[in-house]
């Protein structure tokens, strides 16, 4: 074989290794998801929000439908702390957190 067979095929190889990459980053910036038809046209699954407690452990709030739960995640286990939490009755402003009395 020829030095220009060796240089098409490595170059073919270089293309091809990155048509793949360029598909996976695709795959993960965007998900596969948005690719397949749904069921009753929306998301019936959302991450309200999530909460670090240490190294470990955090709780999140999902919600389901139109019921959210309220799971600690980390650990030797997840374990389900509230079921059917009521949705919050107010909205804090933007950037201000919760303090306790």
């Amino acid at each position: 074989m020829e030095a220009t067979s060796y240089l098409r095929f490595i170059l073919s190889l270089v293309l091809v290794l990155g048509m793949i990459f360029a598909a996976l980053w695709a795959v993960r910036r965007w998900g596969l998801g948005a690719m397949m038809p749904r069921m009753g046209g929306g998301r019936r699954l959302a991450l309200v929000e999530a909460l670090p407690l240490d190294g470990k452990h955090r709780l999140v709030l999902v919600r389901r439908d139109d019921r959210e739960h309220l799971l600690l995640l980390g650990g030797g286990g997840d374990t389900v702390v509230e079921r059917d939490c009521p949705p919050a009755r107010f909205k804090l402003p933007a950037g201000q957190t919760e303090t306790a009395p």
